[in-house]
């Protein structure tokens, strides 16, 4: 790479091909151009993804870096019930990362791009020493229908899909290992390999179904007191109900399911009347009944010991003292 027009070109060559009807104008221009469909509403939503607080050049392959930092963003479209459409990427990189290293990151963005149909619009790229990523992505979501995390009643139920703490036990599991992880088990490859719930989300949403819900990017006991504040509501949880990793038992997967971040899993409230629509699983993703939202806005945990506590929030916050 001589310049950052090189650099530029090589991002081009990675996401080349015909573009969507909606995206008219994109990479090679000054910006892009897009139009959404009729009867819908525009999400917008934008992430960072940093070396050094959210990856480690040393241990996290370019290509699960590429693959991550968009799923991260796309995981809030899928939260509000909607549909990913294209993406603005702001890329910081040494110059010494922009060959081999930044091939392997590009093929992972751009089989992320396409798993995912939300499509590279352009962005800007610069030199530094330590890699900054930010991703802004656009989605759609039909008028009025989007889901937010104010809706939630109280006597609503409370679910949230897949396991949870599996990503918390796959970064512990990758700060042990010497040199670069490779996807092993289902706790290594769900850190390093999200998914966002987006076919679920869109369900949800299409079936009015959620009265509120979220993506659970800090940890459940982070995150529900973000909804219940926004909805005005409290909540109790049933620490037996919670779906914990296989991988660990007892004390350790009962406090990563509570704690643990970078699930991507979604949280969410269904109204009692609705309940008994709402399958225990779908698409294969196994949705759980993990407690109530409440009138009294207390956050409450019963116990696996059967003790009913306050919640403490010990998910990530990056603001949070240690």
């Amino acid at each position: 790479m001589k310049n950052e027009h090189d650099l530029v070109a090589q991002i081009e060559r990675a996401f080349g091909g015909a573009r969507t009807k909606a995206l008219h104008l994109s990479l090679g221009d000054d910006a892009a151009l897009w139009s959404p469909a009729a009867g819908q509403e525009t999400i917008l939503t934008c992430d960072w993804f940093l070396e050094g607080t959210h990856f480690l050049r040393g241990k996290h392959p370019a290509e699960a870096v590429g693959w991550k930092c968009l799923a991260r963003a796309v995981s809030d479209i899928a939260a509000m019930g909607g549909k990913p459409r294209c993406f603005l990427m702001s890329l910081a990189i040494p110059e010494t990362l922009a060959g081999k290293w930044l091939g392997e990151f590009l093929r992972g963005l751009r089989r992320a791009s396409k798993e995912f149909s939300c499509e590279l619009a352009g962005g800007d790229t610069t030199r530094r020493d330590e890699m900054m990523i930010s991703i802004t992505v656009i989605g759609e979501v039909a008028q009025g229908s989007a889901i937010l995390r104010s809706g939630a009643r109280p006597g609503d139920g409370m679910y949230v899909s897949g396991t949870l703490g599996e990503a918390e036990l796959g970064l512990r599991e990758l700060r042990r290992i010497e040199g670069m992880a490779k996807s092993g088990n289902a706790a290594l490859r769900k850190h390093l390999y999200p998914r966002p719930r987006l076919a679920l989300g869109h369900w949800l949403a299409g079936n009015r179904l959620a009265t509120a819900m979220m993506d659970l990017s800090d940890g459940l006991s982070t995150d529900l007191p973000r909804l219940c504040e926004a909805s005005g509501v409290g909540a109790r949880i049933d620490g037996d109900s919670l779906p914990a990793s296989v991988l660990v038992r007892g004390r350790e997967a009962y406090a990563l399911a509570l704690h643990g971040g970078d699930d991507y899993e979604l949280l969410f409230t269904v109204a009692k009347k609705n309940a008994r629509h709402l399958p225990p699983s779908l698409h294969g993703l196994r949705l759980t009944r993990i407690g109530e939202i409440t009138r009294e806005k207390k956050i409450l945990v019963k116990t696996v010991a059967g003790k009913t506590i306050a919640l403490i929030s010990g998910g990530w916050d990056p603001f949070r003292k240690a």
